[in-house]
């Protein structure tokens, strides 16, 4: 397919999106977001794709939402045009997504980082939540995913000061899940990616259905899916071929079955 905002390929069954609009830092507007949207969807859907990674350039990933796209709404057309709602459904795709983020994430960038199932950051990275200074807020989950990645002060500082975060403070407080030089970013999240493209399937996608879970009820509740999910991959063929390798010594060849 040809994009305009974005480039994909794909590499031993793992997607790779990139956002491609450098000239201003990746800055996300309707059409990128339209057609990341589409091509994880894509990806969802084909059978040879086991993760899907996202990256921007070395400058940024995404250094915030469209400012001029932005700056003729009114309340009533964000509103009845439902104004960035469709960027949410990136949190529908059940592959494993991770954010590999280099250089700026801020605002929409930041938030879009988070609705990935990870983030793998370039130690040049820096996130923050931005939209007070332009006398906004977070509008794509960014009072909501910050609070619950890293608690209430420190979103709280974030949100309401526009600071800026570096990677190692954001891997400090669970933010992003690894630190690496920024010439070994990609190389770290396709070594990830591909790992996890080798394991079952059905339990990689439990996994991300159970761990979202987590993040998004009670505990009681995700007690009660995890229970059952562990239970349904009991009658899967990958559960019988991962325990017999293990009791053979060898690796085993899962079939997604």
């Amino acid at each position: 397919m040809n994009y305009e905002h974005i480039l994909a390929q794909e590499e031993e069954g793992i997607g790779i999106i990139t956002l491609n609009r450098p000239d201003v830092m990746n800055a996300l507007n309707c059409l990128l977001m339209e057609e990341l949207v589409q091509q994880l969807r894509h990806y969802d859907a084909d059978k040879d794709i086991g993760a899907i990674i996202i990256i921007g350039n070395e400058r940024a990933f995404a250094a915030g939402a469209d400012i001029k796209e932005m700056k003729e709404r009114d309340f009533i057309n964000a509103y009845l045009h439902d104004f960035v709602g469709e960027w949410g459904s990136i949190r529908k795709i059940r592959k494993p997504i991770i954010a590999a983020v280099s250089g700026y994430a801020l605002g929409g960038g930041c938030e879009l980082a988070m609705m990935c199932d990870f983030i793998i950051a370039a130690d040049n990275a820096k996130f923050g939540q931005s939209e007070i200074n332009l006398g906004i807020m977070p509008g794509i989950g960014g009072t909501q995913r910050l609070v619950r990645s890293i608690g209430k002060s420190k979103a709280m500082d974030m949100c309401l000061t526009g600071r800026m975060m570096d990677a190692q403070e954001a891997e400090r407080c669970g933010l992003v899940s690894r630190v690496v030089g920024g010439e070994q970013l990609l190389d770290e999240a396709l070594e990830t990616a591909k790992k996890i493209h080798t394991l079952s399937q059905p339990a990689v996608l439990s996994i991300k259905e159970c761990v979202n879970t987590a993040f998004e009820t009670s505990l009681e509740e995700g007690l009660r899916f995890e229970k059952r999910s562990f239970y349904s991959l009991f009658s899967t063929v990958d559960k019988k071929e991962g325990m017999e390798a293990f009791l053979e010594k060898r690796e085993p060849n899962f079939s997604n079955k």
